[in-house]
């Protein structure tokens, strides 16, 4: 166990001395078919938040003739996640190298990385690596002498939470306004350009180098049961060790808090954990130390393992007033297409800013909760559900808290 990346592999040459682009020069030896059975094999799943089997993504793309695309969402806006900028900082070839494997598997000339639009530096390092790989032919026309061109252009977001959704990204590289699609059709019929697209975030596709280089049965032996490989979390909060750390999936978050995050700050008391980002159901300290970090335990536990965003939230903090913050953000980046999403975000927002300032009534929590229920599952992308499943998770962990604030009586908020 070590944080994530501790010898930076930033330049090509560094990149190449350590084995980079064998695999490859290995996939370009295979059949298409071949590389998106080792990567089912490997029972890779989606590191952006979804979870989704990687290799079962890549095998929808049509095998008909006609532009195919890849996409890589390098839009890392979740709060509380900021695992791919590391990537990018310390080992930007192996996202690279992954996405021309990719592109190789799928049929795909055309490549984008839709990056964020605060990440300045992050842009320049990926040009940069962008263009080492084209001076040593790993990009570009006839790579390594093979019947294959692929290249890959940089897109930079404008700031908009929103674009992280797949089809809303799609939207904006096209250069209209960030706003999810209706599915059906999913992107791998009808992406971008309308045309076949696989979108996959940067941690996913930095993870295909090894399995194509030690086969997918390596991978799949890592980790625990569908929850295969490793995993990066984003750790903030006031632990003694924050960071960015990489681990097999299904170790004990208890383990993992106290030998590698070093456990909570002198004076500070363990109090919930958000898992996987934001948007997610928080756990209380009690249900965090009795659950392990993978997809299926999490989901046993009440919440997601999404993005890797870990928030460690200590016994000062008032959960009213994260709840709020949490509110106020997702009210702000709700697109307005849906109105349950539009509508329902602002309402919360307004109830728990009344609920914060000690104006709340019992039935504003009631509310907060009926509206939440009636946001979930009824629009276009998850947006509405990202603020629904916490506001829930918190009314119904830390009711008390709540009650303390209507009558007046809260004495952990800020003054």
């Amino acid at each position: 166990m070590k944080i994530l990346l501790e010898k930076s592999a930033f330049d090509i040459e560094t990149y190449l001395k350590n084995g980079g682009y064998e695999a490859l020069k290995k996939a370009l030896s295979m059949k298409r078919e071949d590389i998106i059975e080792e990567v089912k094999k490997s029972n890779l799943r989606g590191r952006g938040g979804a979870g989704f089997p990687c290799g079962l993504k890549w095998s929808f793309i049509p095998k008909t003739e006609g532009p195919k695309y890849l996409v890589c969402n390098s839009d890392e806006s979740e709060p509380g996640t900021f695992k791919d900028r590391e990537i990018i900082h310390k080992n930007p070839h192996s996202l690279i190298e992954g996405m021309a494997i990719a592109a190789y598997a799928i049929g795909a000339q055309t490549g984008y990385i839709y990056i964020r639009g605060e990440f300045a530096r992050e842009t320049r390092i990926i040009e940069k690596s962008l263009a080492e790989a084209r001076s040593k032919n790993f990009l570009g026309s006839g790579i390594l002498g093979r019947n294959f061109s692929f290249d890959i252009k940089v897109v930079r977001g404008a700031g908009a939470y929103i674009c992280g959704e797949e089809t809303a990204l799609l939207e904006s590289i096209e250069g209209k306004k960030g706003q999810p699609r209706l599915k059906p059709p999913f992107p791998a019929v009808k992406g971008l350009y309308q045309c076949p697209t696989v979108i996959n975030n940067v941690e996913t596709l930095a993870s295909v180098p090894y399995i194509v280089l030690h086969g997918g049965s390596a991978y799949a032996s890592i980790g625990v049961g569908k929850s295969a490989g490793t995993k990066l979390f984003s750790v903030s909060g006031p632990v003694k060790k924050p960071g960015v750390y990489e681990i097999e999936l299904g170790m004990p978050f208890k383990k993992f808090f106290e030998e590698e995050l070093g456990g909570m700050r002198e004076g500070e008391k363990l109090k919930a954990v958000i898992v996987g980002g934001s948007s997610v159901p928080v756990l209380t300290a009690q249900e965090a130390m009795a659950a392990n970090l993978d997809y299926e335990s999490l989901q046993q536990a009440g919440t997601m393992l999404g993005s890797g965003g870990m928030i460690i939230i200590p016994e000062r903090q008032c959960m009213v007033e994260a709840l709020f913050i949490l509110a106020r953000f997702y009210h702000h980046e709700s697109c307005g297409q849906c109105t349950p999403c539009r509508e329902g975000t602002g309402w919360i927002e307004k109830l728990m800013k009344k609920i914060l300032e000690g104006k709340g009534a019992s039935e504003d929590v009631d509310n907060i909760l009926s509206i939440s229920e009636n946001m979930m599952g009824r629009t276009i992308c998850p947006l509405a559900d990202a603020l629904a499943m916490p506001a829930i998770s918190f009314i119904k962990k830390f009711e008390h808290e709540f009650n303390a604030h209507i009558k007046g009586n809260c004495n952990l908020c800020r003054k």
